[in-house]
């Protein structure tokens, strides 16, 4: 269990939630987690491919009129 998924299994424990629900949010938290990491990597992905394609329309645009 990592430390995050702990703090959140005892933040559930201490409210008096059943101990096997309280795994089940912890450990559906960590997921949850993990997708938005994923999606955080994607996103900054698309950052890159979206600055290369302007980059590349104004060197094209630049082109045009001043040659």
């Amino acid at each position: 269990m990592s430390a995050m998924q702990s703090e959140v299994f005892e933040a559930f424990r201490a409210i008096d939630i059943p101990e096997d629900k309280a795994m089940k949010a912890a450990t559906a938290l960590s997921k949850r987690d993990d997708d938005v990491i994923s999606v955080k990597g994607e996103l900054l992905l698309i950052k890159w491919m979206m600055g290369f394609v302007l980059a590349f329309q104004v060197a094209i645009f630049a082109k045009l009129f001043l040659h």
